[in-house]
């Protein structure tokens, strides 16, 4: 077998690609798919970022280069798309190039040899069983048998992505074409920028195994599994052998910087998750979902100005602090936040700032790790303000639930609250019933904390209160 890599081939016979660091990595999966290390993968990544180039331009073409017997199918969710993509393998397999390099695979030149199909929805290997074809979602694939599926960008946009429709009748067609057309080796690359949680990533991630990857030791241990690679537009987390990024560092800066990443947040939290962090959530099973009230001005009526503060418990945790005024009602009024992972060095200035700015006169700083240490910085900080900590005993999934009506009930947000504070925005909204798939509880957890603190004694019971001196 051939042994350039898929990473050299691609700067061979597209010396204008434009190759980051990431990509090495992403090509370096692409290239153990390629020569049969693995079988099922999923791709997830924004979108203008280089993933259907590398896995429905290049990789068809080097696949029929290592193995000219192959018969391998493009699907898309239109066959315009569909066909495009065959179009660009086809130029790279009659590159001077691609000869010098694979001269075994050949397709034919004008009309010879006549006997080998050449159109742009399929070509044939030349003195081989192999080739390429292309289709539309939905579109027929009888009497083909196929040895890779390469699935790319299924869904056209969010109209698609939040048809029950469009989705149902793409997992049909998955079930019924895709899968009736494969045998025991078959191989299945899934790569696209994701828009619903119920779209076709989701549903296999429900009913089948799926491995996130992490290290190139899940490439040994994914079994028949499907190994999954999703990288951010702005990594979250710590850094991994994969994904090397210190968090809060864009994917491809020079391309879209996190000022610009910020910006498209900004405009719309939740679809931001989706697209550009590849995490999804349907309108369907959200705890609160876009139904908290907004205000526009304060009442005259307020009796009380307060804070609430989680510490980030562990290094993915957010920091949620959260000011806010009360009414004579009990109506509460969300004044200001801080919602970040910073490190505390840098958070107590943030929640110092913000006690000052919004004039609250008392401050609980909930955490079971590090909060008193926290809350005599902020204290330090903001000597203006009385700062208590305090131990959370309860329960926090029993507490978040129980509470949701309540928060939803009681909570008012600053219209434009969406733009003004995007993550804690796209984390309550898309905050899911099913407790644990939700990766961050911050948030939830801190409103939670401001209905107890402010609703009777009853609700304070788990709270054991500590003051600074």
């Amino acid at each position: 077998m051939n042994t350039i890599s898929f990473t050299d081939f691609s700067r061979e016979v597209y010396p204008f690609l434009d190759m980051q660091a990431f990509h090495g990595r992403y090509y370096r999966l692409l290239e153990l798919f390629a020569r049969g290390h693995l079988r099922r993968l999923i791709v997830t990544m924004p979108p203008q970022h280089g993933k259907s180039v590398g896995a429905s331009t290049l990789l068809p073409a080097y696949m029929l280069g290592l193995n000219p017997d192959m018969r391998i199918a493009i699907a898309s969710y239109s066959s315009m798309l569909a066909s495009k993509f065959n179009r660009r393998v086809q130029r790279i397999l009659e590159c001077r190039e691609y000869g010098e390099l694979f001269p075994e695979t050949s397709i034919k030149q004008g009309g010879r040899p006549p006997q080998y199909i050449r159109t742009a929805d399929e070509v044939e290997i030349v003195g081989y069983d192999g080739g390429l074809l292309s289709v539309g979602r939905e579109g027929s694939l009888t009497g083909n048998r196929v040895d890779c599926f390469i699935l790319d960008d299924l869904y056209k946009d969010a109209m698609e992505a939040n048809s029950p429709i469009v989705r149902e009748n793409c997992w049909e067609w998955y079930t019924s074409v895709v899968k009736t057309r494969m045998h025991n080796t078959s191989q299945e690359l899934i790569v696209f920028t994701r828009w619903h949680e119920e779209d076709l990533i989701g549903s296999l991630r429900s009913m089948e195994r799926v491995v996130d990857m992490e290290s190139w030791e899940d490439v040994e241990r994914v079994g028949d599994g499907w190994l999954h690679l999703n990288l951010e537009a702005v990594k979250t987390g710590s850094p991994t052998d994969i994904d090397p990024r210190q968090a809060g560092e864009a994917l491809w800066p020079e391309r879209q910087s996190v000022a610009l990443l910020e910006q498209k947040r900004r405009l719309d939290p939740v679809r931001f998750e989706a697209m550009y962090q590849g995490r999804p959530s349907s309108r369907g099973g959200q705890l609160y979902g876009d139904a908290f009230a907004e205000w526009d001005s304060l009442p005259d009526h307020i009796v009380r100005r307060a804070n609430y503060t989680d510490t980030a418990d562990e290094g993915d945790d957010y920091l949620c602090s959260i000011s806010y005024a009360v009414d004579a009602d009990g109506v509460i009024y969300i004044l200001d936040t801080v919602y970040s992972r910073e490190p505390m060095e840098v958070t107590e200035r943030l929640v110092a700032d913000m006690l000052t700015r919004s004039e609250v006169r008392s401050a609980s700083v909930e955490s079971n790790n590090g909060g008193r240490g926290f809350a005599r910085a902020v204290q330090r900080l903001a000597p203006r303000v009385k700062v208590e900590w305090f131990h959370q005993s309860g329960n926090k999934q029993a507490r978040i639930l129980s509470h949701s009506a309540t928060v939803l009930h009681l909570l008012r947000f600053p219209r434009g609250w969406a733009q003004r504070w995007p993550e804690l925005y796209a984390h309550l909204v898309s905050y899911r019933r099913d407790f644990q798939s939700n990766r961050w509880h911050d948030a939830a957890d801190v409103v939670t904390g401001i209905v107890e603190r402010e609703g009777s004694d009853s609700l304070r019971s788990n709270r054991k209160i500590h003051f600074l001196k």
